[in-house]
C-alpha cells in the first residue's frame, strides 16, 4: 500500500500508535488541534482515502483535492447547526471521515456499508442526499430561506466544484440567491482554472478587505450617509456603486458573482489550512451572499493522480471480479463496443457527430474526439443543453449521437420530448450505465429510463443484448428518420457464438425455442443471455423454457408479439428497469386487452432504488440473476402442474468492474 500511495505516505505508517484520526469522533474535536496537527491530520485522511479507494473503488482525485478545505470548514463552522451542502458528493470522503464515520470508512461503497455520496440516513452531518451535479446552490438556498422564515440559527454553506457552474441549474440558483440577499456562503472549489500571480495577489488583497467585518460595517455606514444627502444622495450612491464595479472589473477576472449580487473572496490557496481558516472565520459573520473562491489540486498528495486527474477521478476495485455469464476474460465492455461502433459510423457517414455532457471518457465519446476533434462536442455538465443542442444539429442536417449516462438523462426528459421526439428529429441517444449500476448507490441507478421514455411519440427505444446487437443497432438507428434511444449497462458484453439476426423495428428474436415448451421468457437487454443460461440448465432436467429477446421497448409490434405468445401457458418478462410503468407492465396490459389467459409474471426493479452494492448483488436482490430467474420459472412450472424438475446448480459468477468515470 505504501508503494501505491507514494514515499511521502510511508512516514504515516509509523504513526499508527499515535494517530490523530483515531482521536477524532466528530468535527468539534478539530478545534483542539494546532495548525501543525491539522496538517498531519490531512495526511492521515489522505492515506485513509487512498487505502480505501484502492480496495473498494471510488472517486479518488476530487476527494484528495478537498482534504484541507474540509478540515478548515469543520474547524470554523459547527456542523450540523451550520449546514454544509456538498454538490455531487465527489468531495465528501474527508467529510465522512471527520464526522464520526472513520471507523466504518473501510465499508465505503460496499453492500450495507457507507455510501460514496452524502446520505442523510447515515449522519446528521449529511444535509442532503446528493449524487448529481449542480444542485447544491439551489437546495442550500432553500434551506437557508426556510431557516430565515422560521427564525432558526446556523449558517448554510454550499461547496460547489467549478465544473458545476456550466449547469443552468447553478446559474438559476445564483440568480435567485442574489435576488433574495440571504447570507449564503458559496465555496467554489476550483481545481481546474489557472490564476495568474499578479491578478491573484491583488484579488486576494481586495477580497480580504471586502470580507472583513470592519470594512463591511464602514461601507454600510458610508452608503447610508450618502443616501441621506438631500436631492443628490441617490445619484451619488449610484455613481459610487458604478465606480466600485468598474474598479472590480479592472482587477477581478471573476466579476460574474458580483453581478449576481455576491461578495467575492478569492482566489484562496485551497491547501493552506491557515488561509482557509482565516477566510472562513471572516465570511461566517457576513450578512449577505458571498463566494469564497478556493483553488485546489485534484489528486493532491498522490503523484499519479495529480498528473492524470481524469483517469483517477473514479476507480474500480484493484482486484477485479470473475467474468460473468456469457463472457470471457477477453470480453469488451458495452461502453468500449459503443465507442468503436461510433468510430465506424463516423467513418461511413461524415454527418455523424458525437455529443456528451462532461462525460467524454466515461461514455467513449473521447475516442471520436481523438480521431476527429471537430466532430465531438462536450458541452459540460449541461444535459438539457446537450439534448437541445443535438436537436439543432439534427435540424441542420447532421446525425448527432448523444452519449449520456442513464441517470443523468433524467435531467433532460423535457428536452427529449419537446425538442427531439415531438419534432421527430434523427438524434440517437446512447444511454450508458442503464439498469443496475452498483457501488454509486441510489442516485446513480439507471432503472427509470424505460418508464420515462418508452411512451414518448416517435421515439425508438432499444436494449442490445450483447455487443453484436449494439453495433447492429448503431447502423440501423442512423438510417432512421426518427429519434432513437439505445440503453446498455455498465458491464461486459456477452459473446454470442451465432450471428445477430437481422433487426426489424418493433420485433425481437428467439434465442431458445423448443417444440412443446409451455413457458416463454420475454427478456430485454443482456438479461436475455441470463435467461438462455437458465433455459439450457433446466433443459437438462427435462423442463423446456423458450427465450425471446424483445430488443425493442418501443415501438412494440403488438400483433406479432401476441401471436408468438399465444401457444404458451406461462409467460415471464425480465427487464433491468423499474416494473412500474415498465415493459413488462405494458405487455401485461396488452394481454389483458387481447384476452390472453396465460399465467403472467413481470420481473424488474422496485420503484425505490437499492443502495450501493455490486451490480450482481443488485440483480440478485431483484431476482434478476440466474438463480432468481430459475426460481420464478420453476415456481411457474409447478403452478401450471408440470412435474418439478431437479434444478441443476446455476452459476452466479460476477462480472469484472472497469475504471469508472462518473460525476
Amino acid at each position: 500500500m505504501a508503494a501505491y500511495a507514494g514515499n511521502r505516505f510511508q512516514e504515516m505508517i509509523q504513526y499508527k500508535d499515535m494517530s490523530l484520526l483515531d482521536r477524532i469522533s466528530g468535527p468539534a474535536d478539530l478545534r483542539d488541534l494546532s495548525i501543525s496537527e491539522l496538517r498531519r491530520l490531512a495526511e492521515e485522511v489522505r492515506l485513509r482515502i487512498i487505502e480505501t479507494v484502492q480496495r473498494n473503488g471510488g472517486h479518488l482525485a476530487s476527494n484528495l483535492g478537498a482534504v484541507e478545505l474540509t478540515i478548515a470548514l469543520h474547524r470554523v463552522f459547527e456542523s450540523p447547526t451550520d449546514a454544509i451542502v456538498w454538490d455531487v458528493g465527489h468531495q465528501c470522503y474527508a467529510h465522512k471521515i471527520l464526522t464520526g464515520r472513520a471507523s466504518r470508512f473501510g465499508t465505503l461503497r460496499k453492500k450495507g456499508g457507507l455510501s460514496g455520496f452524502p446520505k442523510r440516513q447515515e449522519s446528521e452531518h449529511d444535509t442532503f442526499d446528493t449524487g448529481h451535479s449542480s444542485t447544491a446552490i439551489s437546495s442550500a438556498l432553500g434551506l437557508l430561506a426556510a431557516r430565515d422564515r422560521l427564525s432558526q440559527g446556523g449558517r448554510v454553506i454550499a461547496v460547489v466544484g467549478d465544473g458545476a457552474l456550466t449547469s443552468g441549474l447553478s446559474m438559476e440558483g445564483l440568480s435567485n440567491a442574489g435576488q433574495l440577499g440571504l447570507p449564503l456562503i458559496l465555496v467554489l472549489n476550483d481545481n481546474r482554472m489557472s490564476i495568474s500571480h499578479s491578478v491573484g495577489s491583488i484579488s486576494r488583497y481586495l477580497s480580504k478587505l471586502s470580507a472583513s467585518i470592519r470594512y463591511q460595517t464602514f461601507r454600510a455606514r458610508i452608503d447610508a450617509l450618502v443616501l441621506k444627502i438631500p436631492r443628490i444622495g441617490t445619484t451619488i450612491y449610484a455613481f459610487i456603486k458604478r465606480a466600485k464595479r468598474a474598479v472590480k472589473a479592472i482587477f477581478f477576472k471573476e466579476n460574474l458573482f458580483a453581478d449576481y449580487g455576491f461578495e467575492y473572496v478569492g482566489p484562496i490557496d485551497g491547501h493552506s489550512i491557515p488561509a482557509l481558516i482565516d477566510v472562513f472565520s471572516h465570511v461566517r459573520h457576513l450578512n449577505r451572499p458571498v463566494v469564497v473562491h478556493v483553488v485546489t489540486k485534484k489528486g493532491k498528495g498522490l503523484e499519479k493522480a495529480e498528473d492524470d486527474p481524469e483517469s483517477f477521478h473514479g476507480l474500480g476495485p484493484a482486484c477485479p471480479d470473475i467474468p460473468g455469464p456469457g463472457t470471457s476474460s477477453h470480453s469488451e465492455s458495452f461502453t468500449s463496443v459503443f465507442a468503436n461502433a461510433l468510430l465506424s459510423a463516423a467513418e461511413r457517414d461524415p454527418r455523424v457527430v458525437g455529443v456528451t455532457a462532461a462525460m467524454g471518457t466515461g461514455t467513449g465519446i473521447s475516442k471520436l474526439a481523438d480521431r476527429w476533434p471537430h466532430r465531438a462536442y462536450d458541452v459540460g455538465i449541461a444535459e438539457q443543453h446537450a439534448v437541445a443542442f443535438a436537436a439543432g444539429l439534427a435540424q441542420g442536417g447532421l446525425r448527432p449521437v448523444v452519449a449520456i449516462y442513464s441517470t443523468f438523462m433524467q435531467r433532460a426528459v423535457d428536452q427529449v420530448f419537446q425538442d427531439v421526439a415531438l419534432a421527430k428529429l434523427p438524434v440517437l441517444f446512447a444511454l450508458d450505465r442503464a439498469g443496475a449500476v452498483g457501488e454509486d448507490g441510489e442516485t446513480h441507478q439507471g432503472i427509470y429510463d424505460l418508464a420515462l421514455f418508452k411512451a414518448m411519440p416517435n421515439l425508438v427505444v432499444f436494449a442490445p443484448a450483447d455487443a453484436n446487437e449494439l453495433a447492429a443497432f448503431m447502423k440501423f438507428a442512423l438510417t432512421l428518420d426518427q429519434p432513437a434511444i439505445m440503453r446498455y449497462p455498465k458491464a461486459f458484453s456477452a459473446c454470442p457464438a451465432t450471428d445477430t439476426a437481422p433487426l426489424e423495428l418493433g420485433k425481437g428474436t428467439f434465442l431458445r425455442k423448443s417444440p412443446g415448451a409451455s413457458i416463454l421468457v420475454l427478456a430485454l437487454g443482456p438479461l436475455a443471455h441470463s435467461a438462455v443460461s437458465v433455459s439450457d440448465a433446466l433443459r437438462k432436467s427435462g423442463l423446456k423454457i423458450d427465450v425471446y429477446n424483445l430488443r425493442f421497448a418501443a415501438p412494440v409490434d403488438e400483433a406479432h408479439l401476441a401471436a408468438l405468445c399465444a401457444p404458451y401457458g406461462g409467460i415471464v418478462t425480465l427487464e433491468d428497469g423499474v416494473r412500474s410503468g415498465g415493459v413488462g407492465e405494458s405487455i401485461g396490459a396488452m394481454f389483458a386487452r387481447r384476452d390472453n389467459r396465460a399465467t403472467f409474471i413481470a420481473r424488474g426493479f422496485d420503484v425505490i432504488p437499492l443502495a450501493q452494492a455490486t451490480r450482481e448483488e443488485l440483480l440478485s436482490a431483484a431476482g434478476l440473476d440466474e438463480k432468481g430467474i430459475a426460481r420464478v420459472v420453476l415456481d411457474m412450472a409447478q403452478s401450471l402442474g408440470f412435474a418439478e424438475p431437479r434444478p441443476q446448480a446455476l452459476s452466479s459468477r460476477r462480472a469484472p468492474l472497469e475504471v469508472q468515470h462518473g460525476r
